[in-house]
């Protein structure tokens, strides 16, 4: 599969203040990639320059081969884009937004009823079709402004924020929306629920202070938390952590209580599995264990991590 986004070198400085550093990623066909990033990271400078509605102070964006601003409207008919808040006209009703915007898009009669048929039934605005966007509640609202970034079928969605605002049933409902549309599609979500990511998102890209931090599967990335590998132990007797102390793979020992009873957690050396060894120690010094396990990664302790930890290191 080809790539249909194309990020190249992106940056963007703003009165001296570099808010994008030199961005590069791809997005193929069929692939749906979480953007990430605490606020202020750069992501929807980032969306709005890859949209063309933000120019770029050096570097490129490329949407089925079209280069957002040699060749912006070429590159434009290929985008759906859902931007921070999802802005609308609350003078309109939605129906008569939808035909506002297939008119700018340059659909034609036929192509606009047989879209505006699928998107009502798809989003389910059809009991507010003829009401005023300023008397929708935001949950609706939201689903307008997604109906317009679809309603043309579009090779690319960018879509910062898409379920802000929603009830977790039609969080649900977008989210599956979003999986059943991404095998013709490259789609793009900025967001800050990391649980969304984990529910439609192939791969997923870290930013921080406008630079990639991590990039990789969401299981990937839930690998870089500190936490991965860690093995809690859950003991019948209190003991002291130096039991632990010889096993090189340690990072540190952390003493709990879990739920009126001492407990450890170990937590290894750059990820690495210790099971084995930290059950092998507690055998030889005859420490009486109730529980003993080990943890896998989290995908919010590793966005923490590589987004204020690492910022907290550099300084």
């Amino acid at each position: 599969m080809g790539d249909f986004v194309q990020v190249k070198n992106l940056s963007k400085i703003f009165q001296g203040f570099e808010a994008v550093k030199n961005l590069s990623f791809s997005v193929r066909k069929g692939e749906v990639l979480g953007f990430l990033g605490p606020n202020g990271a750069g992501k929807t400078t980032t969306m709005r320059m890859a949209t063309g509605y933000l120019p770029p102070t050096a570097g490129g964006v490329f949407i089925c081969g079209k280069d957002v601003w040699q060749d912006t409207i070429a590159a434009q008919k290929h985008i759906g884009y859902l931007p921070e808040g999802g802005p609308l006209y609350n003078d309109m009703t939605p129906v008569a937004f939808l035909k506002f915007i297939s008119e700018i898009r340059g659909m034609g009669e036929n192509q606009f009823l047989e879209r505006l048929e699928y998107v009502v039934d798809t989003l389910n605005i059809g009991d507010v079709l003829y009401q005023t966007i300023e008397t929708l509640s935001k949950g609706y609202k939201r689903r307008v402004a997604l109906a317009q970034a679809i309603l043309h079928d579009p090779d690319v969605l960018i879509l910062d924020e898409p379920t802000d605002g929603l009830d977790p049933n039609q969080k649900h409902e977008v989210r599956t929306l979003i999986r059943s549309m991404s095998k013709d599609k490259a789609i793009i979500i900025s967001t800050h629920i990391l649980e969304e990511v984990q529910a439609v998102c192939g791969r997923a890209i870290i930013i921080a202070r406008g630079q990639i931090v991590a990039s990789g599967t969401p299981e990937e990335l839930a690998k870089n938390s500190p936490g991965h590998n860690a093995v809690v132990v859950k003991l019948k007797s209190p003991v002291v952590d130096r039991v632990l102390s010889s096993i090189l793979k340690i990072k540190d020992v952390d003493k709990v209580n879990m739920n009126g009873k001492s407990g450890l957690i170990v937590c290894p050396k750059k990820g690495r599995p210790i099971l084995k060894e930290v059950g092998e120690a507690i055998r030889k010094k005859k420490v009486v264990v109730e529980e003993i396990y080990q943890k896998t990664g989290q995908l919010d302790e590793s966005f923490r991590h590589l987004t204020i930890d690492s910022k907290k290191n550099k300084g």
